[in-house]
């Protein structure tokens, strides 16, 4: 396993920082407040593969595959898609400008990215009692 220190805590929260930024300023440059779904969606992603992960037993081989790891990973590649989507759909039909959908979407990408890889460097480790 990779060793994370200090410098990659810091690493990644100037990222989510960024990422926050360009979030908060695609609703605020031009007054609407719709993107701010975007980040809504990005941040509830990680959840369906967190929870369904936990419903499964000990793997038989490595080759095994579960029905509700199945259903998280479908779970959240629809909230993924659904997220890079909604700010292009707003832009599209005129309720926000394209640069705020632009500037949405690349902040949910770039906050998504940056917390699977804060779960990849520090696993959290739930143990059963």
């Amino acid at each position: 396993m990779v060793q994370a220190g200090l410098k990659t805590i810091i690493l990644l929260s100037f990222v989510l920082a960024i990422s926050f930024l360009l979030v908060i300023l695609s609703c605020a440059l031009w007054s609407n407040w719709l993107p701010l779904f975007t980040a809504l969606i990005f941040a509830l992603a990680p959840l369906p593969n967190f929870i369904c992960s936990r419903c499964v037993g000990d793997d038989f081989s490595a080759e095994y595959s579960s029905g509700p790891v199945d259903f998280g990973h479908f779970v959240t590649s629809m909230f993924l898609v659904s997220g890079v989507a909604l700010p292009f759909v707003l832009a599209h039909s005129g309720v926000i400008a394209e640069m705020a959908g632009w500037m949405s979407a690349i902040g949910g990408i770039v906050g998504y990215a940056t917390i699977i890889t804060y779960s990849h460097f520090f696993a959290i480790q739930i143990q059963d009692y």
